[in-house]
């Protein structure tokens, strides 16, 4: 079904006609499909995102159908609320993607510090206070919990994440400071 044939499948839905209804909504899925893929692709979107899309965009289509005026075209209307709707979701669920780190383990393994690049961040440690030290070494370098740090230095685990979290700010900024 053409675009041209929209008009009157959706005014005899309106009538009641529940299989021209049908029809006209496999026929705008497919067309809505295809205006959510450029859109999401150009996002970055993958094809999943398109079929959530697509469901959310049929779904609005039928609340808001009494909306419609029958003397106007449907497809402008249609592909109206298409779009908004495509691009609404796009705004809820932000640019973010998910990919799963273990797919790229290989790849993204850390390189061996440098010699020069290790003795600049044991002189940047330094000149912390041996506790805070204590917790940037332990989470950071050795990879313990906060748990672990908490019980081996007698703190808390949140006290642990406030003196990392101090410490890591310290450090950041004796980073920008000093010509290490």
């Amino acid at each position: 079904m053409g675009r041209d044939e929209w008009d009157d499948h959706m005014r005899a839905a309106l009538a009641g006609d529940e299989a021209a209804y049908r029809r006209l909504l496999a026929d705008l899925a497919g067309a809505c499909r295809g205006a959510v893929r450029r859109i999401y692709a150009r996002a970055g979107r993958s094809e999943l995102d398109v079929e959530d899309a697509v469901q959310e965009i049929l779904l609005a289509v039928h609340v808001k159908r009494h909306t419609w005026d029958p003397a106007l075209p449907f497809a402008p209307w249609a592909m109206a609320v298409a779009r908004y709707k495509a691009i609404d979701m796009l705004r809820r669920r932000g640019r973010a993607t998910h990919v799963d780190i273990e797919d790229f383990s290989d790849a993204l393994a850390a390189p061996a510090a440098a010699e020069s690049e290790r003795g600049d961040a044991e002189r940047l440690m330094e000149r912390l206070n041996p506790r805070a030290r204590a917790v940037v070494h332990g989470m950071s370098i050795e990879g313990k919990s906060a748990r672990e740090v908490g019980a081996q230095l007698e703190m808390s685990e949140g006290a642990v994440r406030v003196v990392l979290h101090r410490a890591l700010k310290q450090l950041a900024a004796l980073y920008r400071s000093s010509d290490v």
